[in-house]
């Protein structure tokens, strides 16, 4: 069961769940509307899931960024989400897609107990300029059924996460190896 904004804003007053920052103006009636954070990797060369990922840093300036094709960019979320109560869906929206920014396909689901900013996966289909702070999707809160297992509680490769992170897939690869 999806949570409406109200619901969102209940959950956030009685500390259930964790928007930091909270605006109240970027509730929808059934998501909080994201923003992109202030820094992107770029990864660079070809990739290889046995090692890890290359990449360049940059700060994201006010006057904006132009995105390539071609290029896989991690991004992070402006704000800190989580909850120990519900499940999280992020997603990106129209707005950008209509842009041709293809944002987090593959991995939407945070898990309870989960408080994190969010590692974004960020793809451009024509050169795109994006900002700091932009509007950059939808985030949905999700009732779970069943015995709640925190994610914070598990031995998890990302659950100390709090920021851009590469994926560390070759941790079980080299230990597979």
């Amino acid at each position: 069961m999806i949570l409406t904004g109200p619901a969102i804003a209940a959950a956030v007053a009685a500390g259930e769940i964790t928007i930091d920052p909270f605006d109240p103006a970027r509730l929808s009636p059934n998501a909080y509307d994201w923003r992109l954070g202030d820094t992107l990797r770029v990864c660079d060369g070809d990739l290889d899931a046995a090692a890890p990922t290359a990449f360049t840093e940059q700060t994201i300036p006010a006057a904006g960024l132009v995105l390539r094709p071609g290029l896989l960019y991690l991004g992070v979320t402006h704000e800190r989400t989580g909850s120990e109560t519900f499940a999280q869906m992020l997603n990106g929206d129209r707005t950008i897609g209509s842009l041709g920014i293809w944002v987090h396909v593959s991995a939407p689901l945070g898990h309870q107990g989960h408080a994190i900013r969010w590692t974004l996966e960020i793809r451009a289909a024509r050169p795109v300029r994006v900002y700091p702070g932009m509007t950059f999707g939808k985030l949905v809160f999700l009732a779970a059924f069943g015995t709640p297992a925190s994610y914070q509680q598990q031995i998890a490769k990302y659950a100390a996460t709090d920021g851009i992170d590469i994926s560390r897939l070759y941790e079980e690869i080299g230990a597979g190896r």
